[in-house]
């Protein structure tokens, strides 16, 4: 009788053991990866999202950083102030300055603020201006001159900062005056807004009454 008991439970373990195994048969597999459990989706870690490149609408350049000091009660204040121009290079451009403690932050600042400060030029062909001008704010001016294809912008600093991103490919520059690069830009500024089109000085003649071809 007892060699009967034993053998019973013995028996007993068994079908438990094959109960257990066959449980958990399922989750090994799972963890291995061989076998995805049910409703659920299989991971791939070399499918990567394919984000697409944002395009830039301005293109945007540094021209200045100067550090700046305020003298208070209790010391000094240090800052940092940035000039930025942007441009898209098809006859739109901006620029502006910002001002922060760091100078990322007052880069920063400066575009959004150059992004609000847009002006649009109308381009001649081969990318050159219509006609000379001259453009003055303060102690500075800026004179500008059509150049044919070929020759590119004669200009350094600020002037030829924003000549590039407003579009000019050809054209001769001088500065006069002061050098500061706020007031040369502002300058060009002054110059770009007082162009005049074929069509604007037609009109002007004419009284706006003849068809421009």
């Amino acid at each position: 009788m007892e060699e009967n008991k034993v053998t019973e439970t013995l028996e007993e373990n068994k079908v438990v053991e094959e109960t257990v195994k066959s449980e958990n048969a399922p989750q090994a597999e799972n963890k291995k990866g061989q076998k995805p459990q049910k409703g659920g989706k299989k991971f791939d870690r070399n499918r990567r999202e394919k984000r697409e490149p944002q395009v830039k609408e301005f293109e945007e350049r540094v021209v200045a950083i100067n550090r700046v000091c305020k003298t208070v009660k209790g010391g000094r204040r240090m800052k940092f102030s940035a000039l930025v121009v942007i441009g898209n290079g098809k006859g739109k451009y901006g620029f502006a300055t910002g001002k922060s403690g760091e100078v990322p932050d007052a880069i920063k600042k400066a575009v959004d603020r150059a992004k609000r400060n847009t002006f649009n030029i109308h381009l001649s062909k081969h990318g050159t201006i219509a006609h000379e001008v001259v453009g003055e704010f303060g102690a500075t001016k800026v004179f500008l001159k059509p150049a044919p294809d070929g020759t590119g912008i004669i200009a350094g600093g600020p002037v030829r900062a924003i000549l590039e991103l407003s579009g000019v490919k050809n054209v001769y520059s001088k500065v006069y005056g002061s050098r500061t690069s706020i007031n040369a830009i502002r300058a060009t500024n002054d110059a770009l807004n007082s162009l005049k089109s074929y069509k604007d000085v037609l009109s002007l003649r004419k009284g706006g009454n003849e068809d421009v071809k």
